[in-house]
């Protein structure tokens, strides 16, 4: 059975952030967090009925260039300590920083091997903080066809490639299924290749980035082929409800049930 998230980043945005997060767990989910609020984080913490499934692993800096990975290693210790004070074992790894715009602004190495061989040192050093902190971090690869254009990491086989070089149970691969079908579809073939290297999936269909069942991806099939593959993981919902946010979540749960 899957464990099911919802992201406090795309649903009930009508609601402050602290009120946002505490109505995704009355409602029978754990929060997944693009971002949060300092002061409501002791609030969250000390409440047993919130369980945070996933926060960001990174702040800026980038893992792809050289100069970059100073100042990305000082966002992934940051984000650590809000980890450890939200009981959170799942980290998610993007390349480095992202605006709020979906905008690649980090730096990327110019030559593939300095950028490949910088990505692969990086995961090694995530790999050793997170045995020390008891977590996992999810590397993942995002579509730059609709959302951010220029992303080192578009496919599905680069973050695997990663994954499986670093050869830890602390490294995993995020596969978001969005993401991979705007890239690349074959969602099915995706999985069967991942799925020993499966640490988080998000969903959102295509497209509109709504909720599964509102779009182009059999979500049900979607469902079944994780399950085929083993996976018991997290389920994450990482859409924006094209109608009602509560009926978004319904049909969510009731896909993934």
């Amino acid at each position: 059975m899957f464990q099911l998230s919802i992201c406090a980043g795309t649903v009930l945005q009508d609601l402050p952030f602290l009120e946002r997060v505490r109505a995704i767990a009355r409602a029978g989910f754990a929060v997944d967090l693009w971002g949060w609020e300092d002061d409501a984080l002791d609030e969250i913490a000390a409440d047993p009925d919130i369980t945070i499934g996933a926060i960001p692993g990174w702040r800026q800096g980038s893992m792809v260039h050289p100069d970059g990975v100073e100042a990305f290693f000082e966002g992934v210790r940051c984000n650590l300590e809000v980890a450890g004070r939200l009981g959170c074992r799942n980290l998610a790894i993007a390349t480095g920083e992202i605006s709020a715009e979906g905008k690649i602004v980090h730096a990327i190495a110019e030559h593939p091997a300095t950028m490949w061989i910088t990505a692969y040192k990086c995961c090694c050093r995530l790999a050793e903080l997170a045995e020390q902190h008891d977590v996992i971090f999810n590397l993942e690869v995002m579509n730059t066809k609709v959302d951010h254009a220029g992303y080192p990491l578009p496919l599905v086989e680069d973050g695997l490639r990663l994954v499986e070089q670093v050869d830890s149970p602390r490294m995993k691969l995020l596969l978001d299924v969005y993401h991979a079908q705007v890239e690349e579809g074959n969602l099915t073939e995706l999985i069967r290749q991942a799925a020993s290297s499966l640490g988080y999936v998000h969903v959102a269909d295509v497209p509109g980035r709504h909720e599964p069942g509102t779009g182009e991806i059999n979500y049900p099939h979607i469902a079944q082929a994780l399950r085929d593959v083993g996976y018991a993981g997290y389920v994450g919902m990482e859409a924006f409800p094209k109608d009602d946010d509560c009926q978004a979540m319904e049909r969510f749960r009731t896909t993934f049930s």
